[in-house]
């Protein structure tokens, strides 16, 4: 019995016993950081960025010691914590968009990214810039232990500037100098004449100057493209473009844009900077019917005579009315040529219609048009306006009567019969 009694204890002791767990503790460790632009590192003037930079801790613990006395520790030495990072710009060629980014903890062996929003100056010259990414952060300087149940940390915060390497290539840029135009007007074809400078660094190979509508704008290029060959850094090229403007437009200025497509010096096919320029249009060529309504009379044939008046702001060439006959008239001569009306001018058509007999008293409105030319030879006809010819009885009516005619004959008859006898008595 006391033999089962010491077992007893001696099982429930053993239970009791928890082994000893050893500690450890690293000494000697720090963050080491780096940064690197993820992606190319090439960029043009002008061009807006999204930059995407990868931070990365190298850092090392380099001694360990494990007991079974020591705690461990919550955060270890060559940890960056808090990390916040801000890209600065360098000189004038980057503008930063973005504020300082929030990167978090960066345990050593492990990387975080920031992006950022940077905008290359369009005067950028060509080269290697360094833009300094500044980041801060704090890591575990010191931990101090007091007996078996206490730690006590001590962190210390670092600001560091670490390099970005970006390189800036050179490109074909251009400046607009020179803007005119011939033609330009609403509903026509006219032309652009530009003068363009190249104002970058690359000398562009088998050089195209290009207009390109923008957007939704009436200004439609129909002879855009023009052939400048080599085009070397401070040349000046002209260029004559076709462009059309659409019927629909106001006496005003519109967009347009202007680029040159070339070969860079590696044999790569390249854009320049796109530039925007406004455009002058003048009004539309318009006409308008000035003469008085014409008087017709039923059953009869007669030349219709119509006063056109151009009231738009272009000549129109070799222009030619026509006239639209409807019910009770017709005509064989529907066409009159009026020739080149400059603004203001007015020309004279005549048209050869028959009117039906039966036609009802009333002011017919007919259709009537202009066909003409543009300074660009293009065929253009004008809006649809009306010619007014007002129907009326004619004066001399009365005399159609059987009755009146039957009358005035007995009477002329009577009027003859006492000349004739006057005469013979005298």
């Amino acid at each position: 019995m006391r033999r089962l009694q010491l077992l007893v204890l001696a099982v429930l002791l053993t239970s009791l016993v928890v082994p000893a767990m050893a500690g450890e503790k690293f000494l000697y460790g720090s963050p080491e950081l780096s940064a690197s632009i993820s992606g190319t590192n090439e960029f043009t003037p002008g061009a807006d960025l999204t930059l995407t930079v990868t931070v990365e801790n190298s850092g090392l613990n380099m001694y360990k010691i494990a007991s079974s006395t020591i705690i461990s520790r919550d955060d270890q030495p060559n940890t960056a914590k808090m990390v916040t990072a801000a890209l600065l710009p360098n000189g004038t060629a980057f503008t930063i968009k973005s504020d300082p980014q929030f990167l978090g903890d960066i345990a050593g062996g492990r990387a975080a990214s920031a992006t950022f929003s940077v905008k290359v100056a369009d005067t950028a010259a060509p080269g290697t810039y360094i833009l300094p990414l500044r980041v801060t952060y704090t890591y575990l300087w010191e931990a101090e232990q007091s007996g078996f149940d206490t730690v006590r940390y001590y962190y210390s915060k670092k600001t560091a500037t670490l390099p970005l390497a970006v390189r800036i290539r050179p490109d074909l840029r251009i400046d607009v100098v020179d803007v005119r135009t011939e033609h330009l007007n609403v509903g026509t074809e006219g032309y652009l004449y530009l003068t363009l400078r190249n104002t970058g660094y690359e000398s562009g190979a088998r050089a195209i100057a290009r207009i390109v509508r923008n957007g939704a704008s009436p200004l439609i290029p129909t002879d855009g493209s023009v052939y400048i060959g080599d085009f070397a850094p401070g040349d000046e090229v002209p260029a004559r473009f076709r462009v059309a403007v659409s019927g629909n437009a106001e006496e005003q200025a519109y967009p347009i844009d202007v680029r040159v497509d070339y070969e860079d010096t590696e044999g790569n096919a390249a854009s320049s900077n796109t530039v925007t320029i406004g455009l002058p249009v003048g009004g539309k060529t318009a006409f308008e019917v000035v003469s008085p309504a014409a008087v017709l009379h039923p059953g009869e044939k007669a030349v219709l005579e119509v006063v056109y008046r151009n009231t738009g702001a272009t000549t129109a060439y070799n222009a030619q009315a026509r006239l639209s006959a409807i019910d009770p008239f017709t005509s064989n001569d529907d066409t009159a040529f009026l020739g080149d009306l400059a603004p203001g001018d007015e020309a004279v058509a005549r048209f050869k219609v028959n009117v039906d007999g039966d036609a009802t008293i009333k002011i017919y409105g007919l259709d009537t048009e202009i066909r003409y030319r543009d300074a660009l030879d293009n065929s253009q006809i004008s809006d649809t306006m009306k010619v007014q010819v007002q129907l009326e009885k004619k004066s001399g009516a009365v005399f159609e009567n059987p009755m009146v005619i039957a009358v005035a004959a007995v009477a002329m008859l009577g009027t003859g019969y006492y000349m004739l006898v006057l005469r013979k008595k005298g």
